[in-house]
Parts: structure tokens; C-alpha cells; sequence
């Protein structure tokens, strides 16, 4: 049995790095990894500036100027450093794991610099001991996003609660948990996307990894230099699920798909708190590579907003619409030159060294994400470019790759028709992302989370995906559809049958709260020329 006192941290492994500065090429952000570095450089010029992203963890990085650890190391920068909800203490909750996950995102050391340098990380740590748990984790949270105005776009949780540390009786994955309530209420109430590290090996996935409106991460390891396979380590396909489920391990509850994404997560190159390389694996380390390249994105969207750029609103800082994003623009198959599958950079194989066309995601319109791979890989590159495509109102014929936010009401549909032919055998990838429910049951009105209050669960509103010809009215006949019953996403990725006109439905199936629900829009389909 663990130990009652001690939580899942992801990625430990570590081993010492004295190799010299890696080429872009060879690291996990540049080409043959999430290729995000190419977005540093003109003309692009995209870093992170005057974005604020958070994370929380057991520790918390060193702050120059406040701990000796990092005295002599001024690479990672914090905006803020807390102890839960009150400001950290001097050497005080400082952990080499949290700095090294900080690293990742905001590092400006020349050598490793990290996804986003020009980030504002607010960090607070949870602090350890019999008497902190899901509560104090939620407070921390909290805090965070309230952080830069209340203005944080992306937060990071590379640690994860054991099931055997939950109050409740027969605790299960069944998106009750405390923490996974308060991180689904803080996504809609603070406009944050959560990002968790999705696995943690066999120990089973933890509590907050069965939340609805985040995004968990799984990680990859490098095939002849590139990162396309799903680390062995990583927790479990299908079938492994139902033996461990069996066994009594942690595991998500009933069918619903707890992998968003897959980036690097083996053997990656970054500083430890004294200034020294280091190689760690883990989705620690794939997580913030995530919530970085969220900061990369909302820069660019915040200077098309100071530009004024046509088709473009503040729905460009919607969590929903980020998660739509970065799911519908990553790598599944490569593409083969003459872009029908979308230009992917790379073939993504699980641990049994099957691709996404031989998943049942592909196959099965009720399963909108693979167990291991989730939507694919990540590419920062390709969600620039997905994002950079500008938002487009359904109201008015849509270009071939674009993305919306929008409401649909209950029993209604929101359609989406495409200005040109699709070409023949050309793939379609569309993505749909929405929010479960959860409220706080605010006991002294404040409109915060304060020790002592929970939250209720009011459920996920039901929505369906379809790809119909342009002329078609109804589902039946639909040429692709993702209509899963208990995810917050759907996704579609098929290939076109015939050339021709076609439209995007938004259907809202069935209602289990409010009659008006809000959602994402991801497309990128390939017409004729």
C-alpha cells in the first residue's frame, strides 16, 4: 500500500546530461519534436510575451532574489511564487522536479531555453503532510488563476492525487473527486485550460486525470530521431485497461477516453535549480510543453486583437477554443507530399506499433479519441497555423481551415458550410470541445473556493459532430460523424468519398443542464484547387 502521506509526482527518472547544446533539430521543441522553436524565429517572433500561464505541484521552482537553490541561476524567472494561496516562504517548498517542469515553459538560458521564455509563470506549491490534500490542491489552484488579473491562460499539473488519499467511500475515477470538480469549475469560471500530465506509469492514473473541460498528456519516445511512438511506460492500451481495471487499479471509469494529446517525454533535455544539464523522462515533461505552447498561441492572438485583425474577437482566449485547436491540428499519419492528409509531419504509433487508421477511434464514430494516442501528437507549428486561420461565423460560407466559438441550443444545430469542394480522398479533421457543469456550492457568497465548500456536478450536455453533403438536412446519410455519450470532445479525421460540396453540423443531442451550450470549432480540410 503507498504511502498515505505521499503523492504522485510524474516523471522522476532522471540522469545527468553532459552533452553540449542540442540542435533544433534534435530537440523535443524543435522539428522532429513539437517543432515550436520555428515560432521563435521571424516571422513569427513568437515567445510567450505578456502571457501568463501557471502551475502547481507538491514544490514549487526556485525564485532568484527569495532561495539560495537558485542563487547563482537566474534562467527560470517566476512572476509569482506561493505557497498554496499566500505568498512562498524564503527556501521554502523549493523542488528540483517543479524547476524543471518551470524550465520546460519560461527558461532563457541560451543553451536550454524553453517553449515560451518570454511567459509569465505563476507557481505556487501545495506543500506536503497528513493534513493538506484535494482541498489545500484546489486552493492552489485557485490562486493561481486569479493570478495577472485574473488573466491566466494555461496552468500545469505535473502531480496527480492516489485514489487511496480521497475521502469519499469507494473512491473511484468517476470525475467526482473534489479536485477534479474544482479544476472542471475553474476551467469555465477562470477561462483557463488545465493541462495534466496523463499517466503515471503503473501505479494508474490519478485523480484530476478524469476531468471533462482539461486536456491530459501522454508522452512519446524518439524513433530514428523523432518522436512518434507512445512510451512503452506509458499507462495502458484497451485491453490492459480492463485487466488492470480488474485488478482494482486506478483507472478511469467506463468508456470515456482520458488521453487529449501525446508530446515528448523521453529523455529530455533541461536545467536543473544549480544551472547543470539534466535528461528526464516522463509526463512531467510532456504536460508543459503543452501549456507553453497554449502562452505561443495567445500571443499571437492577443497582437492580432492590438491590430485589429479582420475575423478575429477575444473568443481567441477561450479555453474551449484552445483545446480545439491543439486537438484538431495534431500529427496522426504523414502525410505523403501531395497534401491530402493535411500535411502531417509524422506517423504516430501506440505501444503495440499500430497507427491512429488502425485505432478505434478511427473506426468507431463513438470513440472521438484513441486510449493512448488521444488526438495525436503535438505540433506547435501546425496549431499556429490552424489558429492563424481566423475565426469564421457560420452565418457566411467558411474557408477550407478555420475555427469558431459559438453557442448551439438544445435540440438545434449550428451548420457550417464550406465555401469549396473537397477534394477526393483527401482527409477532414474537425474538433469539437465543450464543457461539463460544475458549480460551487458557495457557502459564504464569495464567489470563491474557500476550505471547507465542494461543488456540484450538473453533468455534460450532449453534443454530436457530423461531416454532411451540402444539400443533406439530416444525419443519417452523414459522410462522417463523432457522436460519442460521455466525452467533452468530438473528433473527426476521414477521408473525403467523392469530390464535392460538403457542410460541418454541429448538432446538440440531448440536454442535461442548460439549454444554451457554448463550444469550440476546430476544421482543416483540403479543397480542390
Amino acid at each position: 500500500m503507498p504511502n498515505k502521506q505521499t503523492w504522485i509526482i510524474c516523471g522522476l527518472s532522471a540522469c545527468c546530461l553532459g552533452a553540449p547544446v542540442l540542435a533544433a533539430v534534435e530537440s523535443p521543441f524543435g522539428t522532429n519534436g513539437i517543432d515550436a522553436l520555428r515560432l521563435h524565429q521571424p516571422p513569427y517572433n513568437l515567445i510567450g510575451r505578456k502571457i501568463a500561464i501557471g502551475q502547481v505541484e507538491i514544490g514549487r521552482p526556485g525564485k532568484f532574489g527569495l532561495d539560495k537553490a537558485v542563487s547563482k541561476n537566474r534562467a527560470v524567472s517566476l512572476a509569482g511564487a506561493f505557497l498554496r494561496n499566500a505568498p512562498a516562504k524564503s527556501n521554502t517548498g523549493v523542488d528540483p522536479h517543479a524547476y524543471n517542469v518551470a524550465s520546460i515553459m519560461v527558461s532563457t538560458d541560451k543553451g536550454f531555453r524553453g517553449i515560451a521564455p518570454g511567459a509569465r509563470l505563476y507557481s505556487s506549491a501545495v506543500g506536503g503532510g497528513k493534513s493538506l490534500g484535494q482541498p489545500q490542491e484546489c486552493l492552489s489552484a485557485q490562486h493561481v488563476a486569479l493570478q495577472n488579473g485574473g488573466d491566466v491562460r494555461a496552468i500545469n499539473f505535473s502531480f496527480g492525487e492516489p485514489l487511496n488519499r480521497d475521502p469519499r467511500p469507494d473512491a473511484l475515477l468517476d470525475g467526482n473527486a473534489l479536485l477534479t470538480l474544482c479544476i472542471d469549475w475553474s476551467t469555465r469560471v477562470h477561462n483557463s485550460l488545465y493541462v495534466i500530465a496523463g499517466n503515471q506509469g503503473k501505479g494508474g492514473i490519478p485523480i484530476p486525470t478524469d476531468n471533462f473541460n482539461g486536456m491530459n498528456v501522454a508522452f512519446s519516445s524518439r524513433r530514428g530521431g523523432i518522436f512518434n511512438k507512445v512510451d512503452v511506460s506509458n499507462l495502458a492500451a484497451v485491453s490492459e485497461l480492463m485487466m488492470m481495471r480488474l485488478a482494482g487499479k486506478e483507472i478511469n471509469l467506463g468508456p470515456r477516453r482520458a488521453i487529449g494529446l501525446v508530446a515528448p517525454g523521453n529523455n529530455i533535455p533541461l536545467l536543473n535549480p544549480d544551472g547543470k544539464n539534466n535528461k528526464v523522462t516522463g509526463t512531467s515533461f510532456a504536460s508543459p510543453q503543452v501549456t507553453a505552447t497554449v502562452a505561443l498561441l495567445q500571443e499571437f492572438g492577443d497582437r492580432q486583437l492590438r491590430t485589429k485583425q479582420r475575423n478575429w474577437s477575444i473568443d481567441s482566449r477561450r479555453h474551449e477554443v484552445m483545446k480545439a485547436v491543439l486537438l484538431n491540428s495534431a500529427d496522426k499519419v504523414q502525410d505523403n507530399g501531395d497534401g491530402l492528409r493535411l500535411g502531417m509531419t509524422r506517423s504516430l504509433i501506440d505501444k503495440q506499433n499500430q497507427d491512429w487508421l488502425a485505432s478505434d477511434a478511427y473506426k468507431d464514430p463513438k470513440i472521438p479519441l484513441d486510449a493512448q494516442m488521444g488526438a495525436g501528437h503535438l505540433n506547435a507549428f501546425r496549431a499556429y497555423q490552424q489558429f492563424s486561420a481566423l475565426q469564421w461565423n457560420p452565418a457566411q460560407t467558411v474557408p477550407a481551415i478555420g475555427w469558431d466559438y459559438r453557442t448551439v441550443n438544445a435540440e438545434k444545430s449550428v451548420e457550417y458550410q464550406l465555401a469549396k469542394p473537397l477534394k477526393q480522398g483527401s482527409f477532414v479533421s474537425i474538433s469539437l470541445a465543450w464543457d461539463r457543469l460544475v458549480e460551487l456550492n458557495d457557502k459564504n457568497k464569495n464567489g470563491q473556493f474557500d476550505a471547507g465548500e465542494n461543488f456540484r456536478n450538473r453533468g455534460l450536455n450532449n453534443l454530436n459532430l457530423y461531416l454532411v453533403n451540402a444539400d443533406d438536412n439530416g444525419n443519417a446519410n452523414a459522410i462522417c460523424s463523432s457522436i460519442s455519450q460521455v466525452d467533452s470532445v468530438e473528433h473527426i479525421f476521414c477521408p473525403v468519398p467523392t469530390t464535392g460540396n460538403y457542410k460541418i453540423r454541429v448538432q446538440f443531442q440531448k440536454q442535461f443542464n442548460q439549454a444554451t451550450q457554448p463550444y469550440a470549432l476546430a476544421w482543416w480540410t483540403i479543397p480542390v484547387k
